[in-house]
């Protein structure tokens, strides 16, 4: 296996096109989206747009475990640490802003992409790797596929896009996902608009060379569209998915999310007495994650109700980077995924024990209107 960080290859169609594939190759770090990663999937996607010849896009991970656990955190948390270490300038690094910028720009490109974008949802699917996949055309999950945003036990909150798309599921069941990073399976992808199709795993290569036998006809977006989902309506089984998690507990969620501020709700999910594994589970997550994400998963789903899937994104630039800055990205990272101890000194005690004062400081921008990254983000689409 080659090591570079994402591997390209260009699959020959019968009828003379050919299906881009891009593999996310770091499988030891179950395809953790670096920076280079996104630089690369980026440049490499706008290539293929303006390229006639490539009629759809194929993104997996590479190895048995993972499509892609999340943005690259660990490196994030050094730049910040080593930043104040090094400098004493305090945790103030500029990479969180530089890999945020970079992978929204990527996401966002996936949501708007001119042809069709598969992605292979098999195995792990967190944070980042959900951002690959939320704007997909095709978001194909498999029986091993494990979806995610538990940002809340590292200090963060959902964020690529999940402001915009966690507001466009049942009332209160974004809100739950986000303030309990509940596991999904690929029925709840399925019944929650995270997914389309459900195709069982050892029907990979099969699918693969179904599409490379696919007519795309003239190759323009109608021909493209119809060739996909031509082959993959031969190849879905949903009936061997497996039994979901969110639809039988749909009632419960929304009575304890469902028209109250986030206090209320933290303390209703805290207080279930439920011995379902599956809300158990989800409970004790909230009790041992971050009051401050609690909080901020809250008010970024109040602030993107009804906004567009950019200023989801300009939003959430501004306030990823203040989770390094002011927030307890860094501690919750260092407990989790560097340290191990699996004990977070949290700044605050409790949700209820965070000032407001505290948590509008997390959103103010630490540019103008006129200087944000992401300030044309959703200005016309670029040419594809």
């Amino acid at each position: 296996m080659s090591d570079l960080p994402v591997i390209f290859d260009e699959r020959p169609t019968a009828c003379g096109g050919r299906i881009g594939v891009a593999t996310l190759n770091a499988p030891r770090s179950l395809n953790s989206l670096s920076l280079e990663m996104a630089r690369q999937l980026e440049a490499k996607l706008d290539a293929w747009a303006v390229d006639r010849n490539i009629v759809a896009v194929w993104l997996e991970g590479s190895g048995e475990k993972a499509f892609c656990a999340g943005g690259d955190v660990v490196a994030l948390y050094r730049a910040l640490t080593e930043e104040g270490e090094n400098s004493g300038a305090g945790r103030d690094s500029e990479l969180p802003g530089t890999y945020f910028t970079v992978e929204y720009r990527l996401d966002y490109r996936i949501h708007t992409y001119p042809k069709p974008v598969m992605v292979w949802a098999d195995g792990i699917v967190m944070g980042g790797g959900l951002g690959l996949t939320a704007g997909a055309s095709h978001r194909l999950v498999t029986e091993t596929t494990l979806i995610a945003m538990p940002e809340i036990t590292i200090g963060l909150y959902p964020d690529i896009g999940a402001s915009w798309f966690l507001n466009r599921m049942p009332p209160g069941v974004g809100a739950y996902l986000g303030l309990t990073g509940a596991q999904l399976n690929a029925r709840d992808a399925l019944d929650l608009g995270l997914a389309d199709r459900f195709v069982p795993r050892d029907r990979r290569d099969a699918l693969l060379e179904a599409l490379g036998e696919a007519d795309f006809g003239d190759r323009g977006p109608e021909a493209r569209r119809a060739a996909v989902q031509a082959v993959l309506d031969r190849f879905e089984a949903r009936d061997q998915a497996p039994k979901g998690q969110v639809q039988p507990h749909q009632d419960a969620i929304q009575a304890l999310v469902g028209h109250v501020d986030v206090e209320t709700a933290v303390a209703r999910i805290l207080a279930d007495d439920s011995d379902d594994k599956w809300l158990a589970a989800n409970r004790a997550r909230l009790a041992a994650g971050c009051p401050i994400s609690a909080h901020l998963v809250w008010r970024m789903l109040e602030r993107h109700a009804h906004s567009s899937l950019a200023d989801a994104f300009r939003d959430e630039l501004v306030l990823s980077v203040q989770c390094g800055r002011l927030g307890d990205f860094t501690e919750g990272v260092r407990a989790l995924l560097v340290d191990k101890d699996k004990n977070p000194r949290w700044t605050h005690p409790d949700v209820a024990s965070v000032p407001d004062a505290f948590l509008d400081a997390m959103f103010q921008s630490p540019w103008s209107a006129e200087t944000h990254p992401l300030r044309d983000l959703g200005w016309g689409h670029r040419v594809g």
